[in-house]
């Protein structure tokens, strides 16, 4: 079978195994991403925790399911469910995980995503006297 470099293309690999202590969603989501690219060390690490996000991610959603979406804290105050909250922020951590691995888009012309940060550069702005 062949699998292409993210970083660099057109090299054949060998499949790199499921890893240990994955779910449903995370060995789906090692299975598509590390059955069609060779990836570098950090690049699997990367994935390791992606994959282990899906998976938290699942878990959230069935705790979610099961109770409220509000619960009354110390204060005795209505606020939202931590779990819902919990959710929302790791669903923005697989976003940053799956977008530092650079995958490409789809398009076979085009290149891997090039993202230096969650934010570009700014350049220095002369200071108005």
């Amino acid at each position: 079978m062949t699998h292409l470099n993210v970083a660099a293309g057109q090299s054949a690999v060998a499949v790199t195994p499921v890893p240990d202590g994955l779910d449903e969603s995370g060995t789906r989501l090692w299975e598509s991403v590390a059955g069609g690219f060779e990836l570098d060390v950090h690049e699997q690490l990367l994935l390791l925790q992606a994959c282990r996000t899906a998976d938290l991610l699942d878990r959230l959603s069935a705790a979610a399911g099961r109770g409220r979406l509000t619960v009354t804290n110390a204060k005795g105050e209505e606020v939202t469910n931590p779990v819902i909250t919990e959710h929302r922020q790791q669903s923005i951590v697989l976003t940053r995980l799956l977008a530092s691995l650079r995958m490409p888009s789809g398009e076979e012309d085009e290149r891997p995503q090039r993202r230096g940060a969650a934010r570009g550069s700014y350049g220095v702005r002369p200071v108005a006297s």
